[in-house]
């Protein structure tokens, strides 16, 4: 297949459940010729298809999963719009669900644990147990009859089996108990365990559900920051206003203050600050006047101007930008949840052990062959219940989340929680996660015997009226410090240099050290070699004057945020290697990576530059933790092993991340390593016990020590055996509770 002929899509698809259903359709598309490569997100319910449109058409693919027991949704511009009100139907659909099953099942559970001799008990649970099975748990089984007649297995098949077998073998014991008492034996129903784990399983699918629903507005969010109209100039000087997708290349469009950009393009007519940090990250607005590029989504400050159309449509840096992330959203391979992936064998390993149970009873069961057979291969069923394995991941994650949210950390996605103690590498954005992301001043050299009483209010009356973004920083400062001025006077701004002031008869300047070139201002070696100093360390340096000498020296710059060093000190000594990236100019990034330790900086990177780092040390095996706070993030962020917001940025970066960290304090990152750390361990516990737990359980349930001792699990035992062992996983878990987090 030539390079020319394939074409990389990404569709919906409807009707997945579980991990395991996202392995089905990614592998019945793999395996379909024409197919390079098949990639399900789960999470985000898309599946993006590398193929050969020669060979195949998105009705081909949609057959395929058809044929597998799934759909896809085709229309490109309603996918996303159908795709949302179907996940939302659904989550309502599940939400309604499991307060039915949950409702229902409480009664069951007090009678049946607590009133079992209750009069009419059994009847009773039967009355509540069949909604709960047959109304609101009835997708399990449709969906493990629909793996089944594909040859899968996953958590659906066990759940349908195990209830299934439990509430037959109850209603059997409701409709004849005296079959069993009139062997002597008592006839126990296990209404309770069918209901309970439908609403718990149910209850676990709506809270994953929920954290799914979050995943596609970082898309629409996106979408969402390129206007639906703009402004168009005609050729007889006229303006019309036409819908974005009319816009065509070469359209002279015009922009006023407070809008956003609609497409990329060139500045023919006038001046303005444009705020393009959902581009760079930076958080200083940049100067756009005659011959500069503008770029779709970025924000126009207070001018305005007119530009030409150059890209639009799906070539403007925004649309790469949505795309991009949604490749990148798409190209996870799903990690096949491990409950699932052990369904697949101990499943059927299960029902073959109880099949194989029944027959070797009903040949050497003697008398009561028939009695021995049905009690021991219903025992077997009960004992292998999914609770302690289906328990065992869940509840560790849940109150590893709980823990987290406890400590400033909001962890969206289980799979995040499990990969973030395996991390080798860890990519920080520099402005808003390394630094405050907001420029202030961090100096002011006066000149000597300057009377600042007189001086402070001239420099307030001059930066209030600029439109600089670096004015506000010396307003703030000024404010802060209790100047205030009621000057009046001349006031003058002069493009790509500063501004000038006439207060009293005197001309004031302040600006550039252009702007004191083009007025022959003077100024001293000290001032010269202190101006330079705070260049090299990636201070702007600005400078007010009057019209003989410089007056004083300004420099702002975006403060490290406290607790950054310590933090990637923290990172650095557990191994991991840190990277840090920002669209920041090189002296700025290198002053900030000699401050914090960071051994591996890259400076003026685009969007894109920083996905493409992130897969690239991916390439190089590196598990990876991208850390950002802004739209410039958002590709990266999607591309990383985990995803890393700040709580404190934008929207979008905070949508696609599956962690964000409410607080600023770069020190909940290695904290939230240790807290994976500690859960990952107690998953693996929980799994170890809940194996030896079937370990010794299912043998004991076949009657393998009936030879030699005459032992036979009761029914009712095997029950108690596996609350038990689901109440040692939930009690494992919440260790976790009580570990610190401390960082040593």
């Amino acid at each position: 297949m030539s390079e020319r002929e394939e074409e990389k899509k990404i569709f919906y698809v409807t009707g997945m459940s579980c991990a395991g259903c996202a392995a089905n359709v990614e592998q019945a598309l793999a395996e379909t010729k024409g197919v390079k490569e098949a990639k399900v997100n789960f999470a985000a319910s898309t599946v993006m298809v590398d193929y050969d449109p020669l060979t195949l058409t998105p009705l081909d693919l949609r057959q395929v999963v058809l044929d597998a027991g799934y759909d896809l949704i085709l229309e490109e511009e309603e996918g996303e719009n159908q795709a949302g009100i179907l996940q939302q139907e659904a989550y309502l659909r599940l939400k309604r669900k499991t307060i039915g099953a949950v409702l229902l099942s409480l009664p069951v559970f007090i009678i049946g644990m607590f009133f079992m001799h209750f009069p009419y008990g059994n009847w009773i649970m039967l009355v509540f147990t069949l909604p709960v099975l047959l109304v609101f748990g009835r997708d399990f089984y449709i969906n493990a009859w629909r793996q089944f007649k594909h040859g899968h297995a996953n958590m659906d098949t066990l759940v349908a089996v195990s209830t299934g077998i439990a509430f037959l073998f109850s209603l059997f014991n409701t409709i004849w108990p005296e079959y069993w008492t009139s062997r002597g034996l008592e006839a126990h129903v296990y209404y309770e365990a069918a209901a309970v784990i439908v609403a718990l399983i149910l209850l676990g699918r709506l809270l994953e559900s929920r954290a799914k629903a979050g995943t596609s507005t970082a898309i629409r969010k996106l979408i969402g920051l390129q206007p639906k109209q703009v402004i168009r100039l005609l050729d007889d000087g006229t303006e019309q206003v036409i819908p974005v997708k009319a816009v065509q290349p070469g359209d002279i469009l015009v922009v006023k203050p407070g809008e956003k950009i609609p497409v990329d393009g060139t500045v023919r007519e006038g001046v303005s600050f444009v705020d393009e940090s959902m581009i760079t990250g930076e958080p200083v607005p940049v100067e756009k006047m005659t011959g500069t590029h503008v770029y779709a989504g970025t924000i126009n400050q207070k001018g305005s101007f007119r530009f030409m159309a150059e890209k639009v449509g799906s070539e403007t840096v925004l649309a790469q930008i949505i795309r991009m992330v949604q490749e990148a959203q798409g190209s996870k391979a799903p990690v096949q949840q491990l409950v699932d992936k052990i369904a697949g064998i101990f499943v059927p390993t299960v029902i073959g052990i109880a099949i194989l149970t029944f027959v070797v009873w009903m040949l050497a069961g003697g008398e009561l062959a028939f009695t021995h057979a049905l009690l021991t291969s219903v025992t077997v069923l009960v004992i292998a219940c999914p609770c302690a394995l289906g328990l065992a991941t869940p509840t560790a994650i849940m109150v590893g989340i709980g823990k987290g949210a406890e400590n400033n950390m909001l962890i969206r996605d289980a799979e995040s929680l499990e990969q973030l103690c395996k991390v080798t590498a860890v990519v920080l954005d520099k402005t808003g996660t390394i630094t405050e992301g907001r420029p202030i001043v961090t100096d002011m050299i006066w000149a000597p015997e300057v009377e600042l009483a007189r001086y402070l209010p001239v420099l307030l009356f001059l930066e209030s009226r600029s439109e600089h973004p670096l004015a506000d920083a010396v307003v703030a400062h000024l404010i802060e410090k209790g100047i205030t001025t009621d000057l009046k006077g001349n006031f003058e701004s002069i493009t790509g240099q500063g501004i000038w002031g006439e207060l009293g008869g005197e001309a004031y300047y302040v600006g550039n050290r252009r702007l004191l070139e083009a007025h022959g201002i003077s100024w001293s070696n000290s001032q010269i070699e202190w101006a330079d100093v705070c260049s090299l360390e990636g201070k702007t340096v600005i400078y007010f004057a009057d019209s003989r000498r410089v007056l004083a020296l300004i420099a702002i710059a975006d403060r490290l945020k406290e607790g950054s060093l310590e933090a990637i000190r923290h990172l650095q000594n557990e191994g991991i290697e840190v990277y840090m990236l920002t669209g920041d100019n090189r002296i700025t990034a290198r002053a900030v990576a000699a401050k914090t330790g960071v051994k591996h900086f890259k400076a003026e990177v685009m969007p894109s530059d920083k996905a493409a780092f992130v897969s690239e040390l991916q390439r190089r095996g590196a598990i990876v933790a991208m850390v950002g706070d802004g739209i410039n993030d958002s590709q990266a962020l999607a591309q990383a092993d985990v995803s890393i917001a700040m709580g404190k940025g934008s929207d979008i970066a905070i949508d696609v991340a599956k962690i964000t960290l409410i607080t600023s304090d770069l020190n909940a990152i290695p904290k939230a390593w240790k807290l994976s750390r500690q859960t990952v361990a107690a998953i693996r516990q929980n799994l170890f016990w809940a194996f030896i737990y079937n370990l010794i359980g299912i043998p004991l349930a076949a009657g393998v020590l009936y030879p030699c001792c005459g032992f036979l699990l009761n029914p009712m035992i095997a029950a108690a055996a596996m609350a038990f062992s689901s109440v040692s996983v939930v009690a494992n878990s919440l260790r976790i509770k009580r570990k610190s987090l401390g960082l040593d």
